[in-house]
């Protein structure tokens, strides 16, 4: 009797003991390790920090086509350095050219015209004045007199008629010089190619486009574009020093100096999925200059911003 009171409390304690190892065996090890990198850091006594994007000085300039067509040469590559109106990538033009050549006849054929109205006008106006100096009036009728003034007035009127039409040839045929020349696409400024994405053979259609074939920049110097949320704006300081470190490498660090800040609050583009980030944040934009960038940096790269600031209150959220 004794015997069977024992087997279930038995049971369970050896059930237990079984669940016990299982989950000794199954649980994986933990084993504390160190970042490979460690996180960057703020210098600064009080600091506000940032999550800021390297962009050239003059900011991206996104190149497009004025009119469509199909490219027939690209001029450069990413990373070329390059000088104002240096071309840049040509559409095909042949058909401008035949138009043009259409133009040049138009104009060859109304100077034609003025010369030989400005010829007769010179014979017309030779017969009226002959007439009107003949002593005795009886030599020549009225009307034929009459005439002869109304062929000068006409030839006249077709020589003012000859000088609106070369105008008109000579501004069409500016008009297609002009599409011809915008059909090589030339650098506004002095730059650098940061990005092409056109290649030969390939159709422009020439309307805005959200990813741009090509992208130029200046940069020297390289700017960051901090985003600051905008509870921490009571707190910045302008012209305060700020610093900047590179995503994955808080190691580097670069000086900044400040630009300017951009006067509109805007949403918050990128979210970290913090659990006390909201995603209606807004930030305000401020610009930096990179003091001494090096060959570690490039535009677009993501980097760790840290500006001094005011100490925080009881007031600040």
């Amino acid at each position: 009797m004794k015997i069977r009171a024992l087997v279930l409390p038995l049971a369970a304690v050896i059930s237990l003991i079984y669940a016990g190892v299982s989950i000794a065996r199954t649980t994986p090890a933990r084993v504390l390790t160190e970042p490979p990198q460690p996180p960057p850091r703020s210098s600064f006594e009080h600091t506000v920090a940032a999550s800021g994007l390297i962009e050239p000085s003059s900011e991206n300039i996104a190149i497009g086509s004025a009119h469509p067509g199909l490219v027939t040469r690209v001029h450069v590559v990413a990373g070329q350095r390059i000088e104002i109106d240096a071309p840049l990538f040509t559409i095909d033009h042949r058909q401008l050219l035949a138009q043009k050549e259409m133009a040049m006849a138009r104009v060859a054929r109304a100077k034609a015209a003025k010369v030989t109205t400005e010829v007769l006008l010179e014979q017309a106006t030779r017969r009226l004045a002959s007439a009107k100096s003949l002593a005795d009036s009886r030599a020549i009728s009225a009307e034929e007199t009459a005439d002869r003034a109304s062929e000068k007035s006409r030839l006249e009127a077709e020589l003012v008629s000859s000088l609106a039409d070369i105008r008109f040839a000579a501004a069409e045929l500016g008009s297609i010089e002009t599409d011809i020349e915008r059909s090589t696409v030339r650098a506004p400024l002095t730059s650098t190619v940061l990005q092409v994405r056109i290649r030969e053979g390939e159709f422009i259609d020439g309307s805005t486009s959200a990813s741009p074939r090509l992208i130029l920049g200046v940069t020297d110097p390289l700017h960051v574009r901090a985003d600051i949320d905008e509870f921490e704006i009571p707190r910045i300081l302008e012209n305060a020093p700020a610093a900047a470190s590179p995503r994955g490498n808080a190691g580097l660090s670069y000086d900044l100096e400040f630009v300017r800040f951009e006067p509109y609050v805007i949403p918050k583009a990128s979210l970290t999925g913090d659990s006390s980030e909201r995603v209606d944040t807004r930030v305000l934009q401020a610009i930096y200059r990179i003091k001494s960038p090096d060959s570690n940096l490039f535009t677009g790269q993501q980097v760790d911003v840290f500006l001094e600031a005011k100490a925080r209150t009881k007031t600040d959220p």
